[in-house]
Formats: C-alpha cells, structure tokens, sequence
C-alpha cells in the first residue's frame, strides 16, 4: 500500500523529534520533511508533494495563518489537506484556520496516535476502504473524546467559559459510554451532570439551552459540516438537548469506534 506522505512544521524541535520517531514506526504514514521555520512551508510543499501538511500557528517568519493563505495561492492540484497543530485553542483562532482551509484543528498537548487517526481520515486520495482496514491507532477513550468534543464545540461556536459548553460535553461523554442514556435524559442525565458540578438538574438544562443557542446564533455551522464533508449541522433546525447531544456523541462515537 501506498504511504500517506506526511510535512510536518513546527519550531518545536522536541516534537519533530517526537513526530519523527513515531511515523519512522508507522507503516502507512511517511514523514518526508519536517521543517520549523514558517517561511520554507511552501517550498517544502512543492517539492515533496505531500497528501497532508500537518502545521503549527506560531511560526518564525511566516505563520500558520500566512502559511494557508500561501497554500490557497497554488494550483488545486498542489494543494495538501491541512492539519492545524498548536497551543492556540480560542475558537477565533479555529474559525480563522478552517476558513483559509484546514480540515482539521488540534490543540497541543496532542496525542500521537490520535494525529496519525486524522492524518488517515483526511487522506482523501487514499482509497477509503483501505484505510478502514488499517490497523486501529486511536487514544484512550477519555482523551480523544474530549479532544473531538472540543475542537466540534470551538468550531460551531459555543464558548468554552459559559457553564453549557462543560454540561454539554460531560452528556456527551457519557452517552458515548452509555447509549442507552440518552433515553432517560431527564431521569438521569441532567441529574447525573448535576451531581458532578454541584448543581441542579433544572439549571444543567437551561445551560445546556443556552449553549446551542449562542452557537445557532454566531453562524458557524458551515465549518462543522465542511469537517465532515457533508451536511451534519443546519442553521434552520435548531436540535433540542437531547438531539444536540446524541448527535455529537454519534459523531465521536463513530470516530472511536473506527
């Protein structure tokens, strides 16, 4: 099988140090540069012609975002998929980077096995049911849940300081661990949620309301469903808690299951 060919930029010297000992491992991913200065990113991508380009935000000389905007200057048939690698996590900053043409976010700290997951599910010239049949390299449960569950909620809109944005991702957590719970949302859900945060089930739910409500209201759907290649989101249909939920938890479940 063909090797998903793999740029990596970051001025982090100990995590190209990292990313190179782990993919010199990995049978279906090559590195084939590694560079840390943001001004040899496009040079790099011409000449190595990789699938992935997999980039950090803060670069000397060029930034990740200078660094996308050079990218969409090339032919389209020059251009890698993005993965924006970096300790920036305000959703401003996400917003920006999907705008100009990443297909993925990630915030360091970052789990190896979890950037060789995205790397294979953004591939696109890579026969897709080959990859399925890779073997699987995804983290703990607990850690890729809450990485995917933030980087959906930045991406949509809801701010991670309001109280919805930690009710919202513990409910999907545990209905990632427990299907069956979605069932009895008011019975044990809310109130599940409650016990942990020292609060009330009544007030899990309004928070919970607001939350969805301030992401339909900032528009920013479009980027979630250009994540997934297809509608996930609509702007007209507003999901009710339970359906918000169940369906963020069908995602990442999915996403954990593969």
């Amino acid at each position: 099988m063909e090797k998903i060919r793999v740029v990596l930029a970051d001025d982090n010297t100990a995590i190209l140090e990292l990313v190179k000992e782990y993919f010199s491992e990995t049978p279906d991913i090559e590195l084939v540069c590694a560079v840390s200065d943001g001004a040899q990113v496009r040079d790099a991508v011409l000449t190595h012609a990789p699938d992935v380009l997999v980039t950090d935000i803060i670069m000397p000389r060029r930034d990740g975002f200078r660094i996308l905007e050079e990218l969409q200057e090339l032919p389209q048939s020059a251009r890698p998929k993005v993965i924006v690698l970096t300790g920036l996590s305000g959703d401003d900053f996400i917003l920006r980077a999907l705008r100009l043409g990443a297909s993925y976010y990630m915030v360091k700290p970052f789990d190896l096995r979890l950037l060789a997951s995205r790397i294979r599910e953004i591939a696109s010239s890579f026969d897709q049911n080959a990859i399925a049949e890779l073997p699987a390299q995804v983290p703990d449960a607990g850690g890729g849940i809450d990485e995917q569950v933030t980087n959906l909620f930045l991406t949509i809109g809801i701010p991670a300081h309001i109280k919805g944005y930690h009710y919202l991702r513990e409910a999907v957590r545990m209905v990632v661990e427990n299907r069956d719970i979605i069932n009895r949302i008011t019975k044990e859900l809310y109130p599940g949620i409650a016990r942990k945060f020292d609060t009330s089930a009544s007030k899990v739910e309004r928070a919970m309301r607001h939350a969805i409500d301030v992401a339909w209201s900032r528009g920013r759907l479009d980027s979630v469903n250009s994540m997934y290649g297809y509608k996930v989101l609509s702007p007209d249909d507003k999901p009710t808690n339970g359906e918000f939920i169940a369906l963020i938890a069908d995602k990442v479940g999915m996403k954990k299951s593969a």
